[in-house]
């Protein structure tokens, strides 16, 4: 097709301009192209390096394949395809390109086999993501971002900085393994991690993706992350401290997932908790863990993608996405419920869906590893992404009470993207070896199992009683239109309050000190005052006039510096 040292980022870059310069059903055509030939392409790419450049006497490897690369790499064009057929009815042409150069930057990413070439492109998905949440065009959108791009060039520059760090100690710039063990190592891993949306660092994420416009959202699940997730992957496999990161991710944005009201908002928490399986998986470290950790980032930015587009085709036919605004739905949006149900089963991993397949390595992995209580929390992870993903978007979008809303199926292009992603859950849920094939190790797994199965099965079971139980005694969670500060809560609340009482004791003793002061002056005053009566010592022959014009120049000093100070 064409030359084999052509990266396929190349093409996506061509496509923005494309883009910018042709409109109508043209521009739709061949942006349809674009990932359709650079993904056969790719299939056909072997392994090794295919680009290398000199630069100020250093190696660049601009496009550097391998397994871990290539998985990467399909799934991106996947998630491209599929979100390009989704926003065919947009006629944004700030969307259009933003999305044609962020694909190409996830792209050129994973191919990047130096630390300066992925830096290029980290900073690129930073600067071309951020229109997709700008062309929303509401204050809220704008504001977060802002925010959203403020994190991700922050994760560039501790990048840059920990790069060449990396090159001083190791005088090498090659993108592998890294590990903890120098300053350049934590702050790579550092970025790594904001990138990532690790605890503490991630509510960029919850507060930019539900933000940004309903085609934009499908996007951003599917790169930035993955990204991340596959730069952990390269390069700090076996690193114990995922393991417990990781575990972290999978368990607490459950408990806001389950109060909070914006769906596409459940969502983005919904993405941390699944990412954090494959950071755990990463941390792990073995070839069972890795080979689950990848897999399922394929399969996150399929199904998660379809959950985003069930939730933006509600948005784009309703203009609303509030649990408490919706219900009803399935009796005028049958399709849109239908595709939305299959997301939720795959993301919930249920057998025959092609989260069930991916989760389960992981899992497996903990226990075979001894990581007892992480397997426990990931058990738990597992009950608790079914009830906020699995249960509560489906039910509170298209059951639950009815809103009289009465909105149609939205438009053609939308439902064939979903009917694709759904296709490819239950594809690899049926099919896994599909998949294994292109992971990166050998490990012959079998998931379908009846210890996995029926385990599986039981908790799903048990997590879908206590759902209906909760429901039915009114005990879970209602949908409220309220605002969740998630970890924002430490520095709009906490911190604020911390130093408004430090503070107003900090001005308590200085309005003491001062009056105590002023008490102590005003004594000082009267007591010259005495003084310089008639017969009064400073009027003797023994202090001459010299000492009273000096005692006068004291304290006038001394009133002039309070008079200044207040």
């Amino acid at each position: 097709m064409w030359m084999l040292e052509l990266p396929p980022f190349v093409l996506f870059l061509i496509g923005g301009l494309i883009a910018a310069t042709t409109r109508g059903k043209l521009r739709g055509a061949l942006m349809i192209a674009i990932p359709i030939i650079s993904g056969l392409h790719l299939w056909t790419v072997p392994e090794g390096i295919h680009l290398q450049l000199t630069f100020l006497d250093y190696e660049l490897i601009p496009y550097r394949a391998d397994k871990l690369s290539l998985m990467f790499g399909y799934i991106f064009h996947i998630a491209a395809f599929i979100g390009i057929v989704y926003s065919l009815h947009v006629k944004d042409t700030v969307q259009q390109v933003a999305a044609m150069l962020y694909a190409g930057s996830a792209i050129g990413a994973v191919f990047a086999g130096d630390l300066l070439t992925l830096f290029v492109f980290w900073e690129l998905l930073a600067f071309t993501s951020v229109f997709l949440i700008w062309a929303r065009r509401t204050p809220a959108a704008y504001s977060a971002g802002m925010r959203y791009l403020i994190m991700q060039v922050l994760s560039g520059v501790i990048l840059l900085a920990g790069a060449l760090f990396y090159i001083s100690e190791t005088g090498s710039i090659a993108f592998d393994f890294i590990g903890l063990d120098s300053i350049a190592g934590w702050l790579i891993f550092i970025a790594f991690g904001i990138k990532c949306a690790f605890p503490f660092a991630h509510t960029w994420l919850t507060d930019a993706y539900p933000e940004a416009t309903p085609t934009g959202t499908v996007l951003l699940s599917a790169f930035t992350t993955k990204v991340a997730v596959y730069a952990l992957a390269r390069a700090y496999p076996g690193t114990e401290l995922l393991v417990y990161i990781g575990a972290a991710m999978t368990c607490f944005p459950i408990f806001f997932a389950v109060i909070e009201n914006d769906l596409r908002r459940v969502l983005a928490y919904s993405l941390i908790n699944q990412v954090g399986f494959m950071v755990v998986g990463i941390g792990i470290g073995t070839s069972l863990a890795l080979n689950g950790a990848v897999s399922h980032a394929f399969n996150d930015v399929i199904f998660k993608g379809l959950l985003f587009m069930s939730m933006g085709a509600v948005l784009h036919m309703t203009g609303r996405i509030n649990g408490s605004d919706l219900g009803g739905l399935y009796k005028t949006m049958p399709k849109t419920t239908i595709l939305c149900i299959v997301g939720a089963a795959s993301i919930s991993a249920f057998p025959l869906f092609s989260g069930f397949v991916s989760k389960s390595m992981v899992m497996t992995a903990a226990m075979e590893t001894g990581h007892d209580w992480v397997w426990l929390m990931l058990l738990f992870a597992s009950a608790g992404v079914f009830h906020h993903a699995g249960i509560k978007i489906p039910y509170f979008a298209f059951f639950a009470h009815d809103s009289g809303i009465r909105a149609n199926d939205p438009p053609n292009n939308m439902l064939l993207a979903m009917f694709i992603a759904a296709c490819l859950c239950i594809g690899i849920g049926i099919y896994p070896a599909a998949l294994y094939s292109l992971l990166p190790y050998d490990t012959g797994y079998n998931p379908y199992d009846a210890t996995h199965v029926l385990a599986q099965t039981q908790l799903l079971l048990f997590s879908a009683l206590a759902f209906v139980w909760l429901n039915l005694k009114g005990k879970y969670p209602p949908e409220l239109r309220s605002t969740h500060l998630d970890v924002d809560w430490v520095y709009r609340r906490l911190v604020p309050n911390i130093l408004q009482r430090m503070f107003a004791v900090i001005w308590k003793v200085d309005a003491d000190v001062r009056q105590s002061v002023r008490g102590k002056l005003s004594q000082c005053q009267a007591f010259l005052a005495r003084q310089y009566k008639e017969g009064g010592s400073f009027i003797s022959s023994d202090y001459p006039s010299g000492n009273m014009v000096l005692w006068v120049a004291v304290i006038l000093a001394t009133y002039l510096f309070i008079g200044f100070v207040n």
